[in-house]
């Protein structure tokens, strides 16, 4: 039997700057699931996917997926990814590195069918991992239907050994590429937060909660607390990828560099 599909993505890819719409994500996100990790991969691998996979995989129409799938691939030659950070942990990259996802894309119009390179800058961020990845079954995020959701999934995924994440709502803002939009907190949680938490609710293999945080007056951070919905299936333990920086983010006001460690370990250990 052939194991379920897995999405690899470099933390530091998980936290780049970009925008893609729902069809987009699955057409990348399908693609990115095929990429061999037993082997080097260059980038004259070409992966592709169908309107009926696609469709299959989202549960949607599969009329209205052939449409959406050629259109999808005709924007996502144009998109482009800001990286800050070099893959495998190793750190702020010297400069901002703007590329795109793909170098060639193919719309096979007889098969409905999507053909695609991905990009020389793009591949360390996906192939040959060995740190500070984030992984997940294509399956969990296939069904939602907003772009919001799948990206909160994939940063929320990077804590899946802790079970809480924190993050700056500015911070959240730039990955997600939303400039002015929403600039009222109020509206930024109508329009992308509480939409984003109900998808992952209905459709992932976990539950998420969130609370907020206050930098003398203003709502700064989020604060996701999350857990798996079957407790027999427990999420694996990311052992070995959290590093200093990483703990240190996780730090709650006023605690000291042992007290954090220990909370996080018992938190483990339950």
């Amino acid at each position: 039997m052939a194991s379920a599909p897995m999405v690899y993505k470099s933390n530091a890819l998980v936290e780049a700057a970009y925008r893609l719409s729902v069809q987009e994500q699955r057409i990348v996100l399908a693609c990115i699931s095929q990429v061999r990790r037993d082997e080097p991969v260059t980038d004259e691998v070409m992966y592709s996917v169908t309107a009926e996979e696609v469709a299959t995989m989202a549960g949607v129409p599969i009329e209205s997926s052939y449409s959406q799938l050629k259109e999808a691939a005709l924007r996502l030659k144009r998109r482009e990814v800001r990286l800050t950070q070099e893959p495998n942990g190793n750190g702020k990259r010297p400069s901002v590195m703007i590329t795109g996802w793909v170098q060639t894309i193919i719309y096979r119009e007889g098969e409905g069918r999507v053909e695609l390179r991905f990009t020389k800058d793009m591949l360390p961020y996906l192939t040959e991992l060995t740190k500070q990845f984030t992984k997940y079954a294509l399956a969990d995020v296939a069904k939602m239907d907003s772009t919001h959701a799948i990206r909160l999934y994939e940063l929320i995924m990077q804590w899946e050994s802790v079970g809480q994440r924190e993050i700056e709502i500015e911070e959240l803002r730039e990955w997600f590429q939303l400039q002015d939009k929403y600039p009222s907190i109020k509206d930024f949680k109508l329009r992308v937060l509480d939409p984003a938490v109900a998808q992952i609710n209905e459709h992932s293999p976990i539950t998420v909660s969130w609370t907020q945080k206050k930098t003398g007056r203003k709502i700064t951070h989020l604060i996701f607390d999350f857990s798996p919905k079957n407790p027999t299936k427990r999420v694996a333990k990311a052992k070995g990828r959290m590093s200093d920086a990483d703990i240190a983010k996780m730090a709650r006001p006023g605690e000291s560099w042992d007290q954090v460690r220990i909370r996080l370990k018992q938190r483990l250990e339950l």
